[in-house]
């Protein structure tokens, strides 16, 4: 091959990359630093609840305190909103006032799981249960024979809030869900995958220990009670008002001789959560843009409810930062720029058949780009613009960040959404990326380290970035449109006249004063 041709092949076309041939020893060591402490941050947040709490701990030792309403903001400082101990909005005031905008992450903290049901517990055979109903996607069987920790809270009717942990304190015992023993499974093994395990079958096996007479009945429910209401004060009325969840008694691991990856229960979407998060609480300095970071609830199902982010939260936060100075929500919104943060699949060569191996995400090749998520014809994906995409291009290519470019998979294989739709529904230009993730949605998902790395330091490059997308689109058309006199008349023009006959007649009103001076 001629020089001349490696050169022009060099010049225009594509050459992808693995992370650890592009990043520093330094780098490389700072990776290792961050992803240590995501790791912690990782076991302290097993519930949704609990990494709101981490957030809002984490938060408060870098300098940021609850925002209190009406008060006014000024440039440099940093407060937050923790949205019923289950969701949190952070922001540390730019330079700008926020009619310029902000640059905003939004990720999710909720993960699929199975709570227990309003009335769960029950004895059968001499076998004290719980009753469960799956919380987001999960394949059930997953589920079965595997150690669980019980995790969550009881709001009792005195308004005490009582917090339950069982399982996650060293010598503290495990719940577990069985399966049926292969020697009398043939009929089961028969049955689909997704029919296998049935939903209703996913009940914690919680005691066999009973009490009192041989002829009472109900003796090891009442027995398990009784240790629950030893420890917590708690009676069976009472799970009634209770948010408790089972979740994977495991810790965050390396994973690999080479310890390149983590394993761990929650990097959906924690991972993202925590750079976005990180990345906020590291900047150095006061940003020109209002820097915000959305730690949203409820993502897994939907994101409806009073916590997730279609819920007006986030628009009551933003709307009170706005009026404290003087600022219309939508005039922020319209000039503002989210990143919405989620996972995304990484290629997995033992189930090659449902990727896109051109337009899959890889392990260590960085933080995924998604111009759009959704299922299938793009049903729920925000689908982000090009000049949505070549901004965050821009601005990653800027700061160094390794990234690339991610599909979740073949078009007809399936699908899913993220919060970036709600995003985008404001009126914020959004566009989705997150970490590449093996065994999405399993109760033990794995990531490699540069993608978590390189994701933090995608997060700080857009909080530190300045979308000028909006004025420069301004100027263009400004440009383009006939003369000044003909803008000020504010006529009607056909779009010929200053655009191309390609779009023949379609009449373009200009109401007078439209472009301002920048």
């Amino acid at each position: 091959m001629s020089d001349e041709i490696k050169d022009l092949k060099k010049k225009l076309l594509s050459s992808r990359k693995n992370g650890y041939d592009r990043l520093s020893q330094e780098q490389l060591e700072a990776m290792e630093t961050y992803c240590a402490s995501y790791k912690t941050f990782l076991d302290a947040s097993k519930t949704e609840r609990l990494c709101a709490a981490e957030t809002v701990r984490l938060a408060e030792a870098a300098g940021y305190r609850p925002y209190v309403w009406g008060e006014q903001l000024k440039s440099g400082d940093k407060v937050y909103v923790c949205n019923r101990g289950k969701a949190v909005m952070l922001a540390h005031i730019g330079r700008e006032t926020l009619d310029h905008g902000a640059q905003i992450t939004a990720a999710h903290i909720d993960a699929p799981r199975l709570d227990l049901k309003p009335n769960p517990l029950y004895e059968d055979s001499e076998l004290a249960l719980l009753k469960t109903h799956y919380y987001g996607g999960i394949r059930k069987y997953h589920w079965v024979t595997i150690p669980l920790e019980l995790r969550g809270v009881v709001a009792l009717k005195s308004g005490e809030q009582v917090a339950v942990n069982l399982g996650a304190d060293p010598g503290d015992p495990l719940l577990v869900i069985t399966d049926l023993l292969p020697h009398l499974g043939m009929e089961q093994s028969k049955k689909p995958l997704g029919e296998a395990v049935s939903g209703e079958t996913l009940n914690l096996l919680i005691g066999s220990r009973p009490i009192g007479d041989e002829e009472d009945s109900g003796r090891v429910k009442l027995a398990v009670m009784q240790l629950l209401h030893d420890k917590y004060g708690i009676t069976e009325d009472d799970f009634t008002s209770a948010e408790l969840e089972a979740v994977p008694a495991v810790k965050s691991c390396d994973i690999g001789l080479d310890r390149s990856m983590i394993g761990a229960y929650g990097h959906d979407d924690r991972v993202c959560a925590y750079a976005a998060l990180k990345a906020l609480l590291d900047l150095s300095e006061t940003p020109a843009k209002t820097a915000v970071c959305v730690l949203a609830d409820k993502e897994e199902i939907g994101s409806d409810g009073v916590t997730g982010m279609q819920s007006a939260a986030f628009d009551t936060f933003m709307e009170d930062l706005c009026e404290s100075q003087g600022v219309a929500v939508r005039v922020c919104f319209a000039n503002s720029f989210c990143l919405s943060a989620d996972v995304t699949a990484a290629y997995d060569p033992d189930y090659a058949e449902v990727y896109e191996k051109r337009n899959a995400a890889y392990l260590n090749y960085g933080v995924g780009l998604c111009k759009y998520t959704g299922a299938r014809g793009k049903s729920g994906a925000s689908d982000a613009d090009a000049e949505t995409v070549a901004y965050v291009r821009r601005i990653f290519d800027e700061a160094g960040v390794v990234w690339q470019i991610a599909e979740l998979g073949r078009v007809d294989a399936g699908g899913g959404g993220t919060v970036a739709a709600y995003m985008a529904n404001r009126n914020i230009t959004t566009l989705d990326a997150g970490v590449p993730v093996l065994s999405m949605h399993a109760p033990f998902e794995t990531v490699a380290k540069l993608d978590c790395y390189e994701t933090y330091r995608g997060m700080k490059a857009v909080y530190q970035g300045r979308d000028n997308r909006i004025k420069k689109e301004r100027l263009f058309w400004r440009s383009i449109f006939a003369s000044s006199e003909q803008m000020e008349s504010g006529q009607k023009l056909p779009i010929r006249t200053c655009w191309t006959d390609v779009h023949n007649d379609f009449p373009v009103f200009l109401p007078k004063n439209f472009f301002p001076d920048f």
